[in-house]
């Protein structure tokens, strides 16, 4: 009779897993996305847009706000995606947690940064469990997005699900799906990046599946969750190797009198064995910066050195500085001035074009290093009208970008740091007594001058 019971209660949770599968697959299913920011966002708008309803979460009160009036807070979203998805009667965003238990999906999109001594901080993640934790019903299928090291789903996650009692894999079910966010990029939306899924077991595996396939063009399962964490991670710490790479190439060839953006221009007609990687003033953005440091900080506790990941960390770390100094040599030589007095004007706060993130953006740190060596520093920025508030760089908040125009020859030197397209670069050219270009934004436009260096 017990076995007989146990089979009876397994088979009734498989059933209703299985009926969960089959509403994820009918978009007749409620999925809730927590964290309303550049990957929560329009994971919402990709979901209501499939067909399926979908509650946004966020605990900043203002973002349900704006969205409720159809308005963006992120640049590159534009607003009649919201007002769309809202006549649909299919999009909700609000700060009130309790709805959680309404979801029968629900998607962890919360930021995963570094403490100051560049070990992984977890605390928004746990927060959330905590708050996910309390409203926690049976049936649901809880995913986690946030990029991280491997074994964080099964070793943070689910112990703070399961405080309330309920089981993983009997009670509710977990899985992990690494954001592949571009933010800006026209290219590859939401929802055409394939969408890499891991599950410690088949049934919240299918589950996932079942849930992404409604709205992404292409899923990618795998064997368990530390599978999928382990797949983000290499993916990042892939682009900050090779990008660690041909920023030491730049320093290298310059010293030789050798154009590295020439050299990977020729480079990438190779149509074998060469991927193209660009340097530039430092690495930002919330994940290339940042996961790789995940990976050698859960490798400490195998007993392994990851000697290789954290060289290309410190080569990143320190091309801003590179970079100053360079500046700090052409005022030298063309201006007959130091660092020390001048006027600088900063190109770009984003921390890549055309957007409006400024995340872990190398051009804050560019500010602070050429401040400490007494310049006047201004920036100019398209995107980013007013530096928003940070942990790391607290004093730089509410500066206004300055205007574009004539004036620009009042400064020393230019100092581009993000090549935005709209920018007017033969303009700058023109009234700039000197430019110092990270990013090769004049030199792809045919734009030549004795005042303009590359670094």
């Amino acid at each position: 009779m017990v076995l007989s019971h146990r089979y009876q209660s397994q088979r009734k949770l498989n059933m209703s897993g299985e009926d969960t599968v089959g509403r994820f697959r009918s978009r007749e299913a409620v999925v809730g996305v927590i964290g309303l920011g550049y990957v929560g966002l329009p994971l919402c708008l990709a979901i209501a847009e499939s067909g399926s309803r979908v509650i946004g979460f966020d605990i900043d009160p203002e973002k349900p706000a704006l969205l409720a009036k159809g308005q963006s807070y992120i640049k590159h979203i534009e607003a009649k995606k919201i007002v769309s998805a809202n006549q649909t009667g299919r999009f909700q965003a609000t700060s009130d947690f309790s709805r959680l238990r309404e979801a029968d999906a629900i998607l962890i999109c919360v930021p995963t940064p570094l403490t100051s001594h560049l070990e992984p901080d977890l605390s928004f993640v746990e927060s959330t469990a905590e708050v996910v934790s309390a409203n926690l019903r049976k049936g649901q299928l809880i995913v986690l997005e946030s990029t991280t090291f491997p074994g964080t789903t099964h070793e943070v996650l689910r112990p703070i699900l399961e405080k309330g009692g309920l089981r993983a894999g009997v009670d509710f079910f977990l899985a992990f799906s690494p954001e592949r966010e571009d933010p800006g990029n026209p290219d590859f939306s939401t929802t055409r990046i394939p969408k890499v899924i891991g599950a410690d077991d088949p049934l919240a595996r299918e589950m996932a599946v079942a849930l992404y396939d409604g709205f992404i063009a292409k899923t990618v399962p795998v064997s368990s969750a530390a599978t999928a964490e382990a797949v983000k991670i290499t993916e990042n710490i892939f682009r900050a190797v090779n990008i660690a790479l041909v920023n030491e190439l730049k320093v290298i060839y310059k010293k030789m009198g050798v154009d590295v953006w020439e050299v990977i221009e020729a480079a990438k007609t190779k149509p074998f064995g060469f991927m193209p990687f660009y340097p530039g003033p430092g690495l930002g953005g919330h994940c290339i910066p940042i996961d790789p440091f995940y990976l050698t900080w859960k490798a400490r506790e195998f007993g392994i050195a990851t000697r290789f990941i954290e060289l290309a960390g410190e080569i990143n770390s320190n091309m801003p500085g590179y970079v100053v100094s360079e500046l700090a040599i052409a005022l030298d030589r063309q201006q007959r001035k130091g660092l020390n007095g001048s006027r600088i004007l900063v190109l770009g706060l984003a921390y890549k074009k055309n957007i409006d993130d400024i995340r872990e953006s190398p051009s804050l740190v560019l500010i602070e290093l050429l401040e400490a060596r007494g310049a006047t520093v201004d920036f100019y920025d398209p995107h980013v009208p007013v530096v928003p508030p940070t942990r790391e760089h607290a004093k730089l908040a509410n500066r206004k970008s300055v205007a574009f125009g004539p004036n620009i020859n009042l400064y020393d030197a230019v100092l581009i740091a993000t090549d935005h397209d709209d920018v007017d670069y033969a303009a700058l050219v023109k009234w700039a007594p000197l430019i110092v270009d990270t990013r090769n934004a004049c030199g792809r436009r045919g734009l030549t001058g004795g005042h303009i260096v590359s670094a």
